[in-house]
């Protein structure tokens, strides 16, 4: 997402709206193994709701590209 940085004399300047990405290692009880995944804060949250691997499978069956095989 684009925007527009604005001066107390109303000079406008272009800005980015980046995503508040982590990169955070995870362990899945259910295969056993380790991966890294870059997640923002609300999927931190949705994982803690309903669990990674339900999450990863979600988002498997969405056609979401996770890099993980389960």
């Amino acid at each position: 997402m684009s925007g527009n940085n604005v001066s107390h004399s109303n000079v406008k300047t272009k800005r980015r709206f980046l995503p508040n990405l982590f990169t955070k290692r995870f362990f899945i009880p259910e295969t056993n193994q380790w991966v890294t995944l870059k997640v923002s804060n609300h999927a931190l949250r949705t994982i803690d709701k309903k669990g990674l691997y339900e999450y990863l499978k979600e988002l498997n069956a969405k056609g979401v590209d996770t890099g993980v095989k389960l």
